[in-house]
């Protein structure tokens, strides 16, 4: 049996990226377990519903493709202005469609959210998994992944914080748990 494919995401398309540093971290920390492959969203166009046809843009469609096809997602975002960073909740919304059959709902998705400040992004969290909570898609219920101070936590492209990494480890475990666990659509099948 092959391992599970996750689909990481982050919020931010910055070179320097936290975020970015932190899902390649973790990718590495469980690459004896499970597959975490990050998708950029550098080509997501901003999503106008006149696009959304059965031929979306091309980047849109290899992004729900990628989620369709992966086990589960992890979602990492900074905090821009108390909320999500616009690139997220735009790519979020183009993962929302076609409604009733966007390939994010049902997913089971962990999240994690960073910060230079104390609260490492806490709002946004809250945020993201609001608009997750709207799409359908199942978040991981453990406590909030929330990475405070994190411009101290990363170098050399790395997260080097033990403890960080071993609580977002942990989290990715929580949703390998929930991926296994059997939703109400498999028990009414069977």
């Amino acid at each position: 049996m092959s391992s599970p494919v996750l689909l990481a995401i982050s919020g931010s398309l910055r070179r320097g990226s936290y975020n970015t540093a932190i899902l390649a971290t973790l990718a590495e920390a469980v690459a004896d377990k499970v597959t975490l492959e990050i998708f950029p969203l550098n080509e997501i166009p901003l999503y106008d519903q006149d696009a959304d046809t059965d031929t979306p843009p091309a980047a849109v469609a290899d992004l729900r493709a990628a989620i369709g096809a992966a086990d589960g997602i992890v979602i990492a975002s900074p905090e821009y202005n108390h909320g999500t960073s616009g690139v997220l909740k735009n790519a979020l919304d183009w993962a929302s469609r076609p409604h009733g059959k966007a390939t994010l709902t049902g997913k089971p998705v962990f999240t994690l959210t960073s910060s230079p400040g104390a609260v490492g992004g806490a709002r946004a969290h809250a945020q993201l998994n609001e608009t997750l909570a709207s799409i359908g898609a199942r978040v991981v219920l453990r406590p909030q992944a929330v990475v405070g101070a994190v411009h101290e936590k990363i170098a050399d492209g790395r997260l080097i914080d033990q403890r960080t990494l071993d609580f977002l480890q942990a989290g990715v475990d929580d949703l390998l748990a929930d991926i296994a666990r059997p939703t109400t659509a498999d028990r009414e099948a069977s």
